[in-house]
């Protein structure tokens, strides 16, 4: 039987990409690898090649899901030829009106060790089934093409384009028109083309070892950062069991500890207890538990596979009596062998930097309070750092898959729930993603407040969700909140 894929993505670019490499003979995790990689050349300010990220995998055949994680690491590991590094310096703040206000930390010193490159190279060495060259060749082809700024990208960076993307000469260059302000048209960002060829030709371990690693790194020292050779070196993803949840007919796979998010989202699901979106009450209450929960345990504690086990395993006891007592870019895909794949990244909000010669914006998660509630460089060398992504796939009774994300800071887990919730209660899959949200801000805290869509935007998040349903028929659901696009491709 000819395979089909089903992608979800940012936009149409990267959707694009997606059915290519489907076209040619790619599987579901070839193409969500492949539309990821374009998402990370023309979702400006949101991703990049420093980014961090997670890819959750539901193999063909039913077996349990697996999360490839390949989130940030905390930096400042020494090696005897590089400066002394010293914590604390080579940051500063930035506030901002986006998001409703926001103070964000950048510089060379916010640049946490990226990992999604490295997590990209494992699901594809076990799950892939196309060279990794030719996954990076739509990338390429976009950063030597050049591209227009989508409108998330576009939005964000009218708030910060001098702010954060000003103070650096190649980004200022990259991004600035010295007439209308942010450059209009296709752009082009010098350098990143050969960098992707690179990555291309000598694979991805590239971004550890050799030139292109040294060239971040030194660049990142020599401007006051933490992030070493040695840091990029001692990198490596690690692959997990997904954390499982069941929700009637289906067995749901999410990003476990110690990644916050997928707990998050596992808990609302059982607490939502089978319910639709339209019992707003009920809605609020669990978001107000299990965020509250979050804000009060899991983003301190110093075991989060033993705090959130225990709070599930208190959700499985008591039920609805437990109610009584807390920037990224997201891509789904689905075929019809039977696999499912949700990948999700981040480079937090940028650091503002390029890499010399590299053509990479740099990330800034260390200078993220929320997903470093220890402070900037509180870590030790080495360490994750927390985050929200919870990129979900699952399987029902009846062999129907699905892959599904969303990016949006704390609101991600709220609207993959609430998505899920949606589905399971009888909407179609592009029902229950444009259906409206709300969302429990700072749930309790004394300054809580329950914000509701009325209309749709992208504060609500970005999901992305594709099925292979129970008579082997694919869809494929876009988010109205963001500019993005779905494909269903036929391979060749």
């Amino acid at each position: 039987m000819t395979r089909r894929v089903a992608v979800a993505a940012p936009n149409a670019a990267a959707a694009d990409a997606a059915a290519a490499i489907a076209g040619a003979g790619g599987n579901a995790v070839d193409a969500a690898i492949a539309a990821s990689l374009v998402t990370m050349v023309n979702e400006v300010g949101i991703v990049s090649l420093s980014s961090g990220g997670f890819a959750t995998v539901q193999p063909a055949g039913g077996s349990a899901p697996v999360t490839v994680d390949g989130w940030m690491d905390m930096p400042g590991r020494r090696t005897a030829d590089q400066p002394r590094i010293q914590p604390g310096q080579g940051t500063w703040d930035v506030e901002t009106e986006y998001g409703g206000g926001v103070t964000i930390t950048v510089g060379p010193g916010s640049v946490a060790t990226h990992g999604a490159i490295a997590a990209f190279e494992e699901t594809h060495r076990r799950w892939g089934s196309v060279p990794w060259r030719e996954l990076v060749g739509p990338a390429i082809d976009v950063a030597r093409g050049g591209f227009v700024l989508g409108s998330a990208s576009r939005y964000y960076l009218q708030y910060v384009r001098d702010s954060i993307f000003g103070w650096d000469e190649g980004s200022r260059t990259a991004l600035h028109d010295p007439e209308t302000g942010l450059r209009d048209g296709s752009l082009v960002v010098p350098d990143l083309a050969d960098t992707l060829e690179h990555v291309a030709e000598a694979g991805p371990r590239t971004m550890y070892e050799g030139d292109l690693a040294r060239a971040i790194s030194d660049d990142v020292l020599v401007r006051g950062g933490l992030l070493s050779r040695a840091d990029l070196a001692g990198y490596e993803p690690v692959v997990r069991p997904s954390l499982r949840v069941e929700v009637g007919p289906w067995t749901l796979g999410t990003n476990p500890p110690p990644a916050v998010g997928g707990a998050v989202v596992a808990a609302m699901l059982r607490l939502m207890n089978g319910r639709g979106l339209d019992d707003r009450g009920h809605l609020v209450a669990v978001q107000r538990r299990v965020l509250g929960e979050r804000l009060r345990v899991f983003d301190h504690s110093d075991d989060l596979a033993r705090d959130a086990a225990a709070f599930l395993d208190l959700i499985d006891r008591d039920g609805l009596a437990v109610l009584e007592s807390g920037s990224t870019a997201h891509v789904s895909a689905t075929d019809t062998d039977g696999n499912a794949c949700a990948i999700t990244v981040s480079s937090g909000y940028g650091s503002g930097m390029i890499a010399a010669g590299t053509g990479i914006w740099l990330n800034n998660c260390l200078g993220e309070p929320e997903l470093n509630p220890r402070g900037l460089h509180g870590l030790e060398p080495g360490t994750r750092l927390l985050s929200n992504m919870a990129p979900t796939v699952g399987h029902d009774r009846d062999g129907a898959s699905l892959a599904i994300g969303s990016p949006g800071a704390d609101r991600i887990t709220t609207a993959i729930a609430q998505v899920i919730a949606g589905f399971l209660s009888g909407l179609d899959l592009q029902a229950a993603t444009d259906h409206p949200r709300l969302h429990l801000h700072r749930a309790g805290c004394p300054d809580e407040e329950l914000k509701v869509e009325h209309e749709p935007t992208m504060y609500f998040g970005g999901v992305g969700a594709t099925l292979r349903d129970r008579e082997g028929r694919l869809h494929a659901a876009a988010d109205p909140r963001r500019e993005g696009a779905t494909r269903i491709v036929t391979a060749q």
